[in-house]
Parts: structure tokens; C-alpha cells; sequence
């Protein structure tokens, strides 16, 4: 009879406060509270198996979505300390963590009473790893406030 069918109709648990695997520079940590740490590269196969994403490249650092009227507000975020309101259209994002340095990337879109509204990163103000500045502009020069902004940062963190 093998092993396997010796345990048929076992449950077998195994309890423990903490899992590693480690081989060389590659490791898993598993943690009794469901926390998995990975600590150097995690990779995901697509859906069909023919492509991989490297997990700790391939997300978004940081996102928010605010209401950017009147006083900004924060309708929902991820790694976002808080916000400020320097002018209308014009509003500081802090992160919770700080980024590894300031070459990340920014993209995001805005919900505004005008077709010819855009969102600009950092007019004038230098970036930084904590924080980054942007305006709503509304015909090229006119800072506005609008009523949906969502923001998504893509990079490494420190």
C-alpha cells in the first residue's frame, strides 16, 4: 500500500507561527496570521500560462481616488498619508511610504464640467520620493477644481 493511500481519509494539519523556504538568494516567509512575504521576486504566470509578471514591478505603488472639489477630500487610497489643499487645482499627494526615489511614474484621469480639462504632474514644483504635486488645468492655464481625480504611481519603494 503507498503513503498516500495509507492517509486516505486523514486530515492532517501541521500548526506552526511561522514557514520559510529558502534556497541561496531566493525565499518565502509564511506567517500564522496568512502573511506572505516575499523576499526578493515573486513571479505571476498569466491566465494561460504563456506569460509571467514580475509581482513587485507590476503594481501600483500608490493610488487614490479624491473629490476634488472645494476642499479636496479623499474618497478612497493606497500607501496615501494624506493630502493638501495648496490652491484650487492644485493639491500635494504624501505618501504613506516614500518611494526609492523620484523616477517614478504618474498617470491618472479627472472627471470635470469641461472637455478641455487635463491633469498635469508637478507644475513647477520638484518632485520628491514623499510627495508629489498636481494641478487640474482647464484651457491651458486656468487651475481648476474637479470633482473625480484618480492618481496611480508606479515605481520602487524605499
Amino acid at each position: 500500500m503507498s503513503k498516500s493511500a495509507d492517509l486516505a481519509g486523514y486530515q492532517i494539519a501541521l500548526k506552526t507561527a511561522l514557514i520559510e523556504f529558502t534556497d541561496g538568494d531566493d525565499a518565502i516567509a509564511i506567517a500564522d496570521a496568512g502573511v506572505v512575504t516575499l523576499l526578493t521576486t515573486a513571479v505571476a504566470k498569466s491566465e494561460g500560462g504563456a506569460v509571467t509578471t514580475n509581482i513587485a514591478q507590476g503594481l501600483a505603488k500608490a493610488w487614490i481616488n479624491l473629490n476634488g472639489t472645494g476642499t479636496p477630500a479623499i474618497v478612497d487610497d493606497f500607501n496615501v498619508g494624506g493630502i493638501t489643499d495648496n490652491t484650487t487645482g492644485d493639491v500635494t499627494i504624501t505618501f504613506t511610504t516614500a518611494m526609492a526615489n523620484t523616477s517614478y511614474a504618474f498617470s491618472g484621469g479627472l472627471s470635470s464640467t469641461s472637455d478641455r480639462a487635463i491633469l498635469i504632474l508637478n507644475n513647477g514644483v520638484a518632485l520628491t520620493a514623499a510627495a508629489a504635486t498636481f494641478q487640474t488645468i482647464f484651457d491651458g492655464d486656468t487651475k481648476i477644481d474637479c470633482g473625480v481625480v484618480t492618481i496611480q504611481i508606479a515605481g520602487d519603494l524605499a
